[in-house]
């Protein structure tokens, strides 16, 4: 075999490898959405469909935990040890405009903006960080006795989850546990709460490895309705490390609505319409 019949062969074997390793990927992510959707029960809520109206680009390298739209500027957070950071994005480039990268050993979760602080989730460490809103520069932290997931902040307190079934309640001064709620539908807890985001008077929570979000009463914990996000993403916008959806923001000034995804390369401006 002649020396470029080797490197067109290895060049074709390796692409084939690359390509089965995806699909396989994207199957395996597929078999746990499945999985996971068999916890939504048939409970007769509203669902929620959706209308793409904007798509922005969207850094692909971000495992994005945390959104949030404040002021008119976009934050997110993002996770992995060795890659977690708190990021002012801007919305229409997707350019990062500045970041703080977190140490190595800690492994960033949700973000929420209280005042003039930003407060960022550590996933099994326990901790919660809190920065300057402008500079970024850490002020504060504090614990917590379980695994931190997503946070949002209603106005009067933070409300954070933790992959379980269970809202806690945290003082956002003090960051002491003022209680906590479980978030069940038709009787049935709806685990893997992941990120949340409060948008007039309810709490949008992701589900963990589904493309569902859970519109929940904050007030009884009851889920009041269902927004089903799939396909929002198409296949051609997907790469091999493409994760699962994870990402709510709110515009308030303008109701606009924003999701995304971890290593996602796309952002989205969606309206819900709802469902006959």
């Amino acid at each position: 075999m002649d020396n470029n019949a080797y490197h067109f062969k290895f060049h074709y074997v390796n692409k084939y490898i690359k390509l089965t390793a995806f699909l396989i990927c994207v199957l395996l992510i597929n078999l746990c959405s499945l999985c996971c959707i068999n916890q939504f029960p048939d409970d007769g809520l509203q669902v929620y469909t959706y209308r793409v109206v904007n798509e922005y680009p969207h850094d692909v390298d971000a495992y994005t935990q945390g959104l949030v739209f404040h002021d008119g500027e976009l934050y997110e957070g993002t996770g992995l040890y060795g890659h977690s950071s708190l990021r002012r994005v801007e919305l229409e480039t997707g350019s990062v405009l500045q970041i703080h990268e977190l140490d190595d050993k800690y492994f960033g979760e949700g973000i929420t903006i209280y005042d003039d602080r930003i407060i960022q989730l550590t996933w099994r460490e326990k901790l919660g960080f809190v920065y300057n809103r402008e500079s970024f520069e850490p002020i504060d932290g504090f614990n917590y006795s379980t695994e931190g997931w997503g946070i949002t902040y209603d106005g009067i307190k933070l409300i954070m989850s933790d992959g379980s079934a269970t809202l806690y309640f945290l003082d956002p001064v003090t960051f002491e546990e003022t209680g906590c709620i479980e978030i069940t539908s038709a009787g049935h807890p709806i685990k893997l709460l992941n990120e949340l985001e409060y948008i007039n008077g309810e709490i949008f929570a992701n589900i963990y490895r589904t493309d569902r979000i859970a519109r929940i009463d904050p007030a009884t914990g009851n889920v009041i309705a269902w927004i089903d996000l799939t396909g929002i993403l198409r296949f051609e916008d997907t790469t091999p490390q493409t994760d699962v959806l994870n990402g709510i923001a709110y515009d308030s000034d303008t109701d606009r609505l924003f999701v995304t995804g971890k290593k996602w390369q796309k952002l989205f401006e969606i309206e819900l319409i709802a469902l006959d």
